[in-house]
């Protein structure tokens, strides 16, 4: 019996992912042989009449991204998690939804000025859909206010984390914030009067301000201005520690380790504004946040240059038209009404909120030294491949070598690029580079090759949302460093993780390659999970090199040996699979799908799913983010389960299993089944093949199935839903069930 059959735990699955011994992929399909299985239909009448484009068996895009947002506040609300977690939560539903408001609610509004009426693939217009967001949203914000105001800070408060008040500081915290004002913030701030000499300002996207209102003691004229919060300076400023503040110390040596109190910046410019308008009086003042069009729009066909087109639209950015304003509930009707008005608006877009304004700025916080309201600590580790060979290259050379973050640390990627800058044997070294982060040391290793005299190609993606300005910058820097830079497609994002690295060995020259599902960043894969593989592969060298042909020069390749490449092939090989298995079905063979991505979009992908569930294909989703497929529905798709696993780290790799007869095919990917990925940008799909790995990337599969902690399942009807755990189930989290695996393999090859 495999190790992974039914009767095993999940306990043995993780303790069996230990061994490496190689087994039959048959216990792919065993995997998933699940007591749940027994739930799901079996092969029935193929349903062939059903009109698969109707639009009840569609969900809409832009809500099922509320809802997953909906998700990660609910992390914030899981009293399992630590307390600055749950505050860290908080924080990136506001930054999710920034985002969401700067570029998805902006371009449906774009559409509804431009007098768009297309429907949807659930039949809602840009219309409706504006009308609905913010109906949809306004509670999901009511529920942060009060968590933040009524759960998260009276809990830090218990811990000594504490926001103060300014009209209750002591007289020696009033001192210290006065000093501060008068010598830091005071200098940077800017008041802006508003009348018919200067009209309301310009003010720039995300920004942060003051509406305040002045009165002429003299002549008793009231006029208005704004003070923008400036974000050069941090909104928290730590108080020092009163219990340990004296007269003769003075603040230099305060010691402030014992608690943690705060003032906020806009707090502390408000309690003060007086000091900004001299003789005249103020009479009221409330703060408001502004959110632009942030969605950059590029004539690339008409571009000579595409890096300078790139860096002068991020100018624009800042300036795009307003498509939300934040207030507090306290703000008057007729001010909110003077903001509608001069940042033309509607009075939809207009959200009062009951907390701070901009809570992704509390973000700061959750770094406080408080390591009890963390998560606890974790070490990455090396695949344990690494330790049994002499270099790197040696060690690709024995195997293929599959790596996971976080559990792997992003150094099993970083040691291949530096061990090819520096070895004589390499002779080029090509890689994508989509979003690597600042100060970045893959940036550092390929400048380094080539100082040594490699042939160095980088194909930078300019067009990485919100990375642009980053990306310019070490573009120009690779550029200085003699690194042959590439900027990619007119109307394509090049969006597919690959690394090739050419070798001279001995009488032949070998190529190694890197392909992954994610970036190659080192922050984020310590916060993402991602897989990839290191293997010298010939097709894949060989595959892997024509799509740099393909990305750097002329080329209409459309045929590859392994690789699935969008816009060409993609599209028609997942087409494919998916036919296949529902043509096994239909033919009394075993059938399965499981795919996992971060979002399923695509309206005639949906489409196959549904014909291959009505076929009676078991199908499994794990689908962290937008999924509008709607699955359980009577005829279409009950043999269809969708989950959503969100959890301390992003779920972020793309996993597609195909039973195919037998074949039990996995697929690693960098694209998402929605429009974007298959038909506007360059992404990559490749096969795992080594029987070692696939059985890894199948526990990892099978763990999400069972996951009943951080997973929660979606209805027919569009709502998802917790696993039920009766008392005596087991607590089974695939997250938390991974660190343990990697903690305890790595206290193996230490010796500890």
């Amino acid at each position: 019996m495999s190790d992974l059959s039914p009767n095993n735990t999940p306990d043995n699955a993780v303790d069996n992912a230990v061994d490496l011994s190689a087994q039959s992929t048959d216990i792919v399909a065993e995997a998933y042989a699940t007591e749940q299985d027994a739930t799901l239909h079996e092969a029935n009448d193929y349903k062939a009449d059903i009109d698969l484009h109707d639009t009840a068996y569609y969900i809409n895009r832009e809500l099922s991204w509320l809802k997953f947002n909906e998700r990660v506040l609910e992390e914030a609300e899981d009293i399992e998690n630590p307390l600055l977690e749950r505050l860290k939560f908080l924080a990136i539903f506001s930054a999710n939804l920034d985002e969401f408001m700067m570029i998805r609610y902006a371009g449906i509004k774009e559409q509804v000025s431009a007098g768009i009426t297309k429907l949807t693939a659930d039949g809602r217009s840009p219309a409706e859909q504006a009308t609905e967001i913010p109906k949809r949203l306004r509670p999901l914000l009511d529920r942060q206010g009060r968590h933040l105001n009524h759960v998260i800070l009276p809990a830090l408060e218990a811990h000594g984390v504490k926001i103060e008040q300014m009209n209750t500081l002591s007289q020696a915290d009033a001192d210290f914030v006065d000093t501060y004002f008068r010598e830091t913030l005071f200098p940077v701030l800017t008041p802006l009067a508003l009348d018919s000499g200067n009209p309301f300002p310009r003010l720039p996207n995300l920004s942060f301000s003051i509406l305040i209102e002045v009165r002429d003691p003299v002549s008793g004229v009231m006029e208005k201005a704004i003070v923008q919060v400036p974000s050069v300076l941090p909104r928290f400023l730590k108080l020092p520690n009163s219990q340990h503040l004296s007269q003769e110390e003075g603040l230099e040596s305060v010691d402030t380790s014992a608690e943690h109190r705060f003032v906020l910046s806009d707090d502390l410019i408000k309690h003060k504004v007086k000091d900004l308008f001299v003789g005249y009086e103020v009479e009221r003042c409330h703060v408001f946040r502004v959110t632009r069009n942030a969605d950059i729009e590029l004539a690339e066909d008409e571009a000579d240059d595409l890096l300078q087109v790139i860096e002068d639209e991020v100018r624009k950015r800042r300036w795009g038209d307003a498509v939300r304003l934040e207030v507090t509930t306290n703000m008057p009707k007729d001010w909110c009404d003077y903001l509608v008005e001069n940042l033309r608006l509607e009075p939809h877009d207009v959200f009062r909120l009951e907390t701070y304004l901009n809570l992704a700025d509390f973000m700061e916080m959750t770094s406080l030294p408080l390591p009890e309201l963390r998560d606890a600590p974790f070490a990455s580790r090396l695949p344990s491949e690494y330790r049994s060979a002499p270099n790197i290259f040696a060690a690709i050379r024995h195997q293929d070598i599959l790596i996971h973050h976080p559990f792997h640390a992003f150094d099993a990627v970083l040691n291949l690029i530096r061990a090819a800058a520096q070895d004589p044997k390499v002779l080029a070294i090509k890689q994508t580079l989509y979003r690597v982060g600042k100060n970045s040391p893959i940036v550092a290793a390929l400048s380094e090759a080539a100082g040594n005299g490699k042939h160095v190609t980088a194909l930078v993606e300019l067009k990485a949302r919100f990375d642009e300005e980053n990306n310019i910058v070490w573009a120009r820097e690779l550029e200085s460093s003699g690194v042959h830079v590439v900027y990619g497609f007119a109307g394509l994002k090049t969006h597919c993780k690959s690394l090739l690295i050419v070798r001279q060995e001995q009488d032949q020259i070998r190529r190694y390659v890197h392909l992954s599902t994610g970036n190659y960043n080192g922050s984020t894969s310590n916060l993402y999970t991602d897989m990839s593989l290191l293997t010298c592969d010939e097709d894949l060298g060989a595959d892997v090199s024509e799509l740099f042909n393909y990305l750097t020069a002329y080329s209409k390749q459309n045929e590859w040996r392994k690789l699935w490449v969008a816009p060409t092939t993609l599209r028609p090989k997942v087409l494919e699979a998916i036919t296949k298995e529902t043509d096994n079905a239909l033919a009394g063979k075993p059938a399965r799908i499981i795919a996992k991505m971060n979002s399923l979009v695509d309206p005639e992908v949906i489409r196959h799913l549904y014909k291959a569930s009505q076929a009676g294909v078991r199908i499994d989703l794990i689908i962290r983010g937008i999924c509008c497929l709607r699955p359980g529905v009577k005829g279409v798709s009950e043999n269809i389960r969708v989950r959503s696993i969100v959890g301390r780290f992003l779920e972020h790799s793309r996993v597609f299993y195909f039973k195919h007869g037998g074949e039990d095919n996995i697929y690693l990917s960098s694209a998402d089944w929605m429009q974007r990925n298959l038909n506007n940008r360059i992404e990559a799909v490749f096969p795992i093949e080594d029987i070692r790995l696939k059985r890894k990337i199948v526990q990892v599969l099978d763990m999400s199935l069972k996951d009943n902690v951080k997973s929660r399942q979606l209805g027919s009807d569009g709502v998802y839903y917790r696993p039920e755990r009766n008392a005596g189930d087991k607590r089974i989290s695939v997250q938390e069930r991974l660190l343990t695996l990697s903690e305890r393999k790595r206290a193996q090859t230490d010796g500890l």
